[in-house]
């Protein structure tokens, strides 16, 4: 499995924690290589796997959902955490501790922080606009709601209300079911924002305010909980 690697201008001496990127359901494009970049210009060594290995590789273009369905072939909640463990090892192998350790997802990278938090105890975790949580939208992705009650990792979620795949009612009902949740956890709603609002290579969904938001609550919740 690839990964893309990003670390402060330091090196990794300099960095002050680490953070897995997880990919839309496009893959590790530009966009995803950017947040990397981004992250590593705060001070983090960041690095963000391919999970589309299994079916190829590559990315998807922007808009043209029917391609993706093709790369979600293989992909389990089983084969994902394998290649978060992956991706753990290395971070491990560079001297990372799990407590010094966040991930972060968008779309599909979303959901994939929720199901790491659940079973993996990391330092925190944020999803962007993660769907399936709790209705499931592919088969081989059951919701993961659940689980809430078993969160390992603390956990903070950015929703748009005008995010047509993702329900408010939806998010309401996450939000009370982490309620139960047995470490901290946060869910942030956006009115004016909808799916995709912090992509910046795509003007229709993208939302300045909101996503400039998230990333000073991202940062704040990484600089608080990962040690």
């Amino acid at each position: 499995m690839e990964l893309y690697e990003a670390v402060p201008k330091e090196g990794t001496a300099g960095a002050r924690a680490a953070v897995i990127v997880v990919q839309e359901a496009f893959g590790v494009n530009e966009h995803i290589e950017s947040v990397a970049d981004r992250l590593a210009e705060r001070g983090f060594h960041a690095v963000a796997p391919h999970f589309f290995h299994r079916a190829g590789g590559g990315t998807v273009p922007y808009g043209d959902f029917s391609k993706v369905i093709p790369k979600y072939e293989g992909l389990s909640d089983e084969g994902i955490l394998i290649d978060v463990d992956a991706a753990r090892q290395h971070l491990h192998d560079a001297g990372w501790a799990d407590a010094s350790i966040g991930i972060v997802g968008f779309c599909f990278g979303g959901r994939v922080t929720f199901l790491a938090a659940a079973r993996r105890s990391l330092g925190a975790a944020v999803g962007y606009y993660g769907g399936g949580i709790v209705t499931a939208r592919f088969p081989q992705f059951p919701p993961l709601v659940g689980e809430a009650t078993t969160l390992q990792t603390p956990w903070l979620g950015f929703f748009g209300d005008q995010d047509q795949s993702i329900p408010v009612d939806d998010v309401e009902t996450l939000r009370q079911a982490l309620e139960q949740a047995p470490v901290d956890h946060d869910v942030v709603r956006y009115a004016a924002a909808g799916h995709g609002f912090n992509r910046d290579v795509s003007p229709d969904a993208y939302r300045p305010g909101a996503a400039a938001d998230a990333w000073r609550r991202m940062l704040d919740w990484f600089n608080t909980h990962l040690k």
